[in-house]
C-alpha cells in the first residue's frame, strides 16, 4: 500500500507570471513597475489596491539599486511575480551580501523634524505599510525583499 500523497500547499499551486531584471540605475524602479502592473492585469488588483502595489515596488525596487547593488548598472534587480489563487508575491532580489539590514519600525516623525534623525529610512516603513505582508531575506549574496497581496479579500493592503 502506498503512503497518501502530502497535502498540496499554496506554494504549490503557486504560478509565474512574470520574472525579468531591471539594470541598477535611477529610474528603473519605473520600469519595474510598469512590468509587475502588465504581470497582474488579469488579477482582480484594482484602484488603490493596484497603486499601493506599483508604490511598494518601485520603491523595494529603488532600495535594491541602491543599498543592494550601489547604482551599478552592471548588477540587475532580478524580479519574480508569481501568484495562486489566494497570493500574489512579488520577489525583488539585489545583489547585497551578508544578513539582511532591514528594518521596518515606525520612524521617529518628531526626531526627524528636529534634524535629530536622518530623513531617510521611510522606504521599508512604507513598503510595509503598502501590502499585506512583507518578507526580507538574505545571504552571502542576495538580499529579497518579497511584497505579498491576499487575493482572496481577507485583507486590503497595509495589514
Amino acid at each position: 500500500m502506498s503512503d497518501p500523497k502530502p497535502a498540496r500547499t499554496d506554494a504549490d499551486l503557486r504560478r509565474t507570471l512574470a520574472e525579468f531584471a531591471v539594470p541598477s540605475e535611477p529610474g528603473n524602479e519605473r520600469l519595474a513597475m510598469e512590468r509587475v502592473t502588465e504581470a497582474v492585469r488579469d488579477l482582480d488588483i484594482r484602484g488603490e489596491n493596484l497603486e499601493r502595489l506599483k508604490t511598494a515596488v518601485a520603491e523595494a525596487t529603488m532600495n535594491a539599486m541602491e543599498h543592494g547593488n550601489h547604482h551599478r548598472a552592471e548588477s540587475p534587480v532580478l524580479i519574480e511575480v508569481s501568484a495562486s489563487d489566494t497570493q500574489l508575491s512579488v520577489k525583488i532580489t539585489d545583489e547585497g551580501s551578508g544578513p539582511p539590514a532591514f528594518h521596518a519600525e515606525t520612524p521617529d516623525l518628531e526626531a526627524k523634524l528636529e534634524g535629530m534623525q536622518t530623513p531617510r529610512g521611510w522606504g521599508l516603513f512604507l513598503i510595509k505599510s503598502m501590502v499585506d505582508d512583507m518578507e526580507v531575506t538574505g545571504d552571502e549574496h542576495h538580499h529579497t525583499v518579497e511584497l505579498i497581496l491576499h487575493l482572496d479579500g481577507r485583507a486590503e493592503g497595509g495589514t
